[in-house]
C-alpha cells in the first residue's frame, strides 16, 4: 500500500503555513517567502533552481537539506489545495495554468482539490486533475494515479490539516521557522492530541528551523 507523506511544509512559530492577504503577487499573502527561507539555500532547492542563478551552497545549511531532499523519492503523485494551484478566483480563468510555468516541478500527476472541477490539464510532465471530493475519496483517486509509488500531501494549511485530522497522513515533516505572523491560515487547529496517533521528533538545525517528524503509530 503506498505510504501518504507530507514534506517541507513550514509554519511560523505562532502556528501559520500561509499569511493574510493572498494575491496573484503575493502568494503567501503578507508572509512573503519568509516562511521558506531555510529552504532556499539548501542543495535539494538550488539543485531545482530553474530559470535563476545556482547559489554557492553554504555547508551549514546540511542538517536542513537532509529533511529537504526526502520530498520527492518515491513519490507517484502530489495532492494540493486549490490554494496552492493558484490565488484566489483562479477557478475564473480558463487559461490559468498554475504558477510554475511550463514546467511544473512535480514530473508526476498532481490532483487539485476544488468545489470547482474542470478537465485535466498537461503541462509538461505533469498533469494536473481537478477533483471535488474529501479526503478519503482524493487518496483513492490518487492511488489510482500513483503506479504504486507514495502519495505527497503539498498543502496548503487547511487540506494538510483536514487529512491529519482524519489520521490519513503516514509521516509528516513539519519545518516550525523562527517568525511570527499574527495572521492567516494556521495548521494546528483542531488538531488537540495529535501526539496521541503519531510519534512526534524534533531537531533544531543551525537555520533556527525546527524539523518536526510525525508518523502514525502503528495500532
Amino acid at each position: 500500500m503506498p505510504r501518504v507523506r507530507a514534506h517541507n511544509f513550514s509554519v511560523s512559530l505562532d502556528g501559520f503555513g500561509t499569511g493574510q492577504g493572498l494575491s496573484l503577487d503575493a502568494p503567501f499573502g503578507h508572509a512573503g517567502m519568509r516562511l521558506h527561507e531555510w529552504f532556499f539555500p539548501t542543495e535539494t532547492f538550488q539543485a531545482r533552481a530553474v530559470g535563476r542563478e545556482r547559489m554557492d551552497v553554504d555547508p551549514s545549511t546540511a542538517p536542513d537539506d537532509a529533511f529537504a531532499s526526502q520530498q520527492g523519492r518515491g513519490i507517484g503523485v502530489e495532492i494540493m489545495g486549490a490554494g496552492k494551484y493558484g490565488p484566489p478566483g483562479w477557478q475564473d480563468d480558463p487559461d490559468w495554468r498554475g504558477w510554475w510555468g511550463e514546467e511544473p516541478p512535480f514530473h508526476t500527476p498532481v490532483i487539485v482539490l476544488t468545489h470547482r472541477p474542470r478537465d485535466p490539464l498537461p503541462v509538461g510532465e505533469t498533469t494536473f486533475h481537478f477533483l471535488d471530493a474529501p479526503p478519503i475519496e482524493a487518496l483513492a483517486a490518487a492511488r489510482d494515479l500513483a503506479g504504486g509509488r507514495d502519495i505527497h500531501i503539498g498543502g496548503g494549511p487547511t487540506m494538510l490539516r483536514d487529512f491529519l485530522a482524519e489520521g490519513l497522513v503516514d509521516h509528516a515533516h513539519i519545518a516550525v521557522v523562527p517568525i511570527l505572523l499574527g495572521r492567516g491560515v494556521r495548521l494546528w487547529d483542531g488538531l488537540e492530541a495529535l501526539e496521541a496517533r503519531y510519534d512526534i521528533a524534533s531537531v533544531t538545525t543551525p537555520s533556527g528551523t525546527t524539523h518536526l517528524t510525525l508518523d502514525r503509530k502503528v495500532a
